[in-house]
């Protein structure tokens, strides 16, 4: 067939052919990198049930589903075939290449961020080849978990964090379950601040095939992109670090009774379906300012309008709730629609917009929040009230709708 071709049709086919070779290369080099093809499943599924995988026999720390230890323990091999509840770690590899990793401070960008990744070896029995961005081990029956770590991070990596001479600190955050359809168990999680040099790290040949240090905007967009090369545990593990970190930050407590209200069984917050902020002196704060000029407004109306004394409007908010519904009560409005629509477009009548002023820091703080999360105004004034605050503040655009005192 070649014979018979002209010069500028062989080369034609031969381009093909080599991008048809290329693109089957590529393939084929994915298909083993991520190790999530239907062939590398049933081979490990094959050596798992021959118990030929890695530490087949050893004795694992299973646990109940609420994280009580089993009298005996399991060995390994069950743990995976039946994705028996166990305990693990998980460890945080901290890295900046100036050999310094600010404890408290998480002010950074998500590109100035870095973590130490492990690729796992293809002789894994779990996630093989997968991108792990929390390190760790299955812990032995009788085996502590702070041990199981240090071990882990050594064996694994060649960072020592056991000698007090060590430049590295490893540290416990918080204890949280995991559960999927391929591993259940109660994981410690751990951060270790590694302060060498990347070249200095010594990959255990059975278990890690590399490491990477990628900056944590990098592990977001992989993870999004390619969610399918990730260790789902692993991947929850960093979501609920960054979680505690940020709560830390921000000064945010534990609220007992919810999903990361303890310590002991940390989990992450659900997401919001939607967000209520109120309006004066909560969203902004002004040092009751506007406050104070809303209940002088409230006192001149009951006074000039309604010829009480002075100090009554405030008798009537004790006693009733709300100066508006003090009035309607002692029958000094008249319970309709056009009387109480006179009363709070009266009181609110204030100059807003010499009140307040743009507020950069809260700009930036709303349009840093997730904007697939609807946020309302909810508040006890009135809408053109809240309307206007929003515009002064340079924020109206954040928000879908106002819930008023209406």
């Amino acid at each position: 067939i070649v014979a018979t071709m002209g010069t500028n049709e062989i080369i034609s086919v031969a381009r093909d052919l080599l991008l048809f070779v290329a693109t089957a290369a590529i393939a084929v080099r994915f298909s083993k990198s991520s190790g999530s093809s239907p062939t590398v499943a049933a081979d490990l599924q094959q050596r798992l049930e021959a118990g030929t995988t890695l530490d087949a026999s050893e004795i694992v720390c299973t646990v109940t589903e609420s994280n009580v230890p089993t009298p005996t323990g399991h060995p390994r091999k069950e743990v995976r075939l039946n994705n028996l509840w166990h305990r693990a770690t998980y460890i945080i590899v901290r890295h900046e290449e100036d050999g310094r990793v600010n404890d408290g401070d998480d002010s950074h960008d998500d590109a100035s961020i870095h973590f130490l990744v492990q690729r796992r070896s293809k002789l894994k029995d779990y996630c093989p080849r997968k991108l792990d961005p929390a390190p760790g081990g299955v812990v032995s029956f009788g085996e502590e978990c702070i041990e199981n770590a240090k071990r882990e991070i050594e064996e694994e990596m060649g960072i020592d964090v056991t000698n007090p001479a060590s430049p590295h600190a490893i540290r416990k955050i918080f204890t949280f379950p995991y559960e999927d359809t391929r591993v259940r168990c109660w994981g410690d999680l751990f951060e270790v601040q590694y302060k060498g040099r990347l070249e200095d790290i010594r990959c255990q040949q059975e278990e890690v095939d590399e490491v990477l240090r990628m900056s944590l905007a990098d592990i977001k967009k992989s993870v999004g992109n390619n969610g399918g090369d990730w260790m789902p545990d692993g991947v929850h593990a960093l979501k609920l670090y960054l979680q505690h970190r940020h709560d830390n930050k921000v000064g945010r407590r534990l609220l007992h009774g919810y999903s990361c209200g303890s310590l002991d069984a940390y989990g992450l917050r659900p997401k919001p379906k939607a967000i209520f902020f109120d309006c004066d002196d909560c969203l902004y704060f002004d040092d009751w300012n506007t406050a104070s000029h809303l209940t002088e407004k409230i006192e001149q109306f009951c006074v000039e309008r309604k010829g009480l004394p002075r100090g009554e409007a405030y008798k009537l908010y004790k006693q009733h709730g709300t100066a508006l519904r003090g009035l309607l009560a002692e029958k000094h409005v008249e319970h309709s629609e056009e009387a109480i629509d006179e009363y709070l477009e009266e009181v609110h009548d204030l100059p807003i917009h010499e009140l307040l002023g743009p507020d950069v820091e809260l700009q930036r703080m709303l349009s840093e929040m997730d904007p697939s999360i609807p946020k309302y105004i909810f508040t006890a004034s009135v809408r053109h009230h809240a309307e206007r605050c929003l515009q002064a503040l340079g924020i109206h655009e954040h928000f879908e709708d106002i819930i008023d005192v209406k």
